[in-house]
């Protein structure tokens, strides 16, 4: 090539490569730039079927290792707002280029790892790279499409979103089961090259070049109030709800938190536009948002954790709970999507919150001793559930707004529910020692020697261990080690089940907003 056709392609433009790959462009940029989001959802999920061996590996508990989850989610929740910024500054091509080299840093410090905190380091350098994609991806499908065709974008972005949380913790499992824990970070790298390298020929190169500041103050405001939050939530079961540590840094998040809105207020840079909660249909579809974060995502951790430690399944038939709810969901979103056309969206939300509340609520009911497919289908309800919730939730924050206003109504959304899903995995973890550590103090209260049930299993357990050849000296202690492991499992699969109780609370809480919009929408009519 000339040195005047390399200069020339540094300046290439959307209308340029639109000509030049003519019909087929559209199609080039989806497969392009799914191909690298629906890796970053994937890699948000995928993590969860090895939790149990992370935990194994390291001798640590589940308080420590769902960082490798939050971290992800709240470091995606911080980047995704400074993508506009750079996709503006540096270009489409090279801000997707950096973002996918980014990620695969975090990869390999992921894998390569030797302690666990090396292994959130790299989630974190993930998750910022994740959260610059999300938004140029959005962008990048409405400008490749044409405006009657943009229903379709969004739709396989959907269609994106919907198959990774699904395929992620099945792909991961079976990953776990033949080869190592470790390996799952690695998964989809040739996925990431196949997109940097077409990213190289069908995205733009051009950057608008803005003068504009970014707004660095109120995003380092951001981060510290997330990472003080969530350090917060994790630690305070270990260290004490009241201990200074963990006041100082609940104080410090809130008074960060503070900062962050009045600077997005009365600053004069802004990443986050509050002007847009005076429309009372939004603010109540954000709340909506904010409870779709915290239950969703909770879930999507608990059911392969739940598979593992409670049912004893393998990591890939753990993982695999979640897929057919996953597939069927995937083929029903153009159905829901004309549902929400047609309902208004406070309808689909409430249908949406209670197939997904009821699915979790009888979940709450499940032991070791329930069938696969009863559980598999239950989350099948679930994922139905969230199909009617999801572009009823969309239509109600972005239909009453000025078009010059989606863009920024979209990043808050998105903002609201990566946040909601990491503080709703940190807040279920907590929820889940606390409550296994409830039921078995309860249970040992009642293992006495005046517990016929009790005497009479310790009778019977050291019976079968002197017909085995065990000496008399090792029967108590072994048959006492029985029990006690008895009590553990029992204790964990309480805990589990408050867990499932807990999602399905805050999954029914979403018929508040939903209440309220049903409220706002007819006093519209009548004015």
């Amino acid at each position: 090539m000339t040195e005047a056709g390399i200069s020339g392609s540094t300046e290439t433009t959307l209308e340029e490569l639109a000509e030049r790959y003519g019909a087929a462009y559209p199609w080039l940029v989806a497969v392009t730039v799914l191909s690298a989001f629906a890796t970053a959802v994937l890699t948000s999920s995928i993590v969860n079927v090895a939790v149990p061996d992370v935990m194994g590996a390291f001798g640590v508990g589940q308080d420590q290792v769902q960082f490798i989850a939050t971290a992800f989610f709240a470091t995606m929740t911080a980047s995704l707002l400074i993508s506009p910024w750079t996709v503006e500054k540096f270009g489409p091509q090279l801000t997707f280029s950096v973002s996918l080299i980014l990620f695969v840093i975090g990869s390999l410090i992921s894998t390569f790892s030797p302690n666990l905190p090396a292994i959130i380091f790299g989630r974190v350098v993930q998750g910022f790279a994740s959260g610059v994609i999300q938004p140029l991806v959005m962008v990048a499908l409405v400008q490749a499409f044409r405006p009657e065709r943009r229903g379709l974008a969004m739709g396989l972005f959907s269609m994106g979103i919907v198959c990774a949380h699904g395929l992620g913790p099945y792909l991961g499992g079976l990953t776990i089961d033949a080869f190592h824990w470790r390996l799952i970070f690695l998964l989809p790298l040739p996925v990431v090259a196949f997109a940097f390298v077409m990213g190289l020929f069908v995205l733009p190169r051009r950057a608008v070049g803005t003068s504009v500041p970014f707004d660095w103050l109120g995003f380092s405001l951001l981060c510290l109030s997330l990472f003080f939050l969530m350090t917060g939530i994790a630690n305070g079961q270990r260290d004490g709800w009241l201990s200074d540590t963990i006041i100082l840094q609940f104080i410090i998040s809130f008074v960060s938190a503070t900062g962050f809105v009045l600077s997005q207020v009365y600053g004069g840079q802004r990443i986050l536009e509050f002007t847009l909660f005076r429309h009372a249909p939004f603010s109540a579809a954000i709340a909506v948002a904010f409870v779709y974060g915290l239950a969703n995502f909770s879930a999507i951790y608990l059911y392969p954790v739940f598979g593992q430690l409670v049912q004893e399944y393998t990591p890939s038939a753990a993982g695999f709970l979640i897929l057919p709810g996953a597939i069927i969901a995937v083929f029903i979103l153009p159905l829901t999507g004309k549902f929400a056309d047609a309902v208004p969206p406070q309808f689909g939300i409430a249908l949406g919150v209670g197939l997904f509340g009821i699915s979790n609520l009888i979940l709450s009911s499940s032991d070791i001793s329930s069938m696969f497919w009863g559980v598999a289908a239950l989350i099948l309800v679930g994922r139905l559930g969230l199909a009617f919730m999801t572009p009823s939730m969309m239509s109600a924050a972005l239909g009453t707004l000025p078009l010059n206003k989606l863009s920024e109504a979209s990043a808050i959304v998105n903002f609201v529910m990566l946040g909601g899903g990491a503080i709703g995995i940190n807040g279920l973890v907590v929820l889940l020692d606390r409550r296994t550590q409830f039921h078995s103090e309860a249970l040992t209260a009642t293992q006495t020697a005046a517990n016929p049930a009790t005497r009479e299993l310790l009778e019977n357990v050291s019976r079968l261990l002197g017909e085995e050849g065990f000496a008399e000296a090792l029967r108590s202690p072994v048959a006492l080690n029985y029990l006690a492991d008895m009590l553990r499992a029992q204790a964990n699969t309480l805990g589990f089940q408050d867990g499932f109780t807990a999602i399905a609370t805050i999954a029914f809480f979403g018929l508040i907003p939903a209440l309220a919009l049903h409220i706002v929408s007819r006093r519209g009519r009548q004015s």
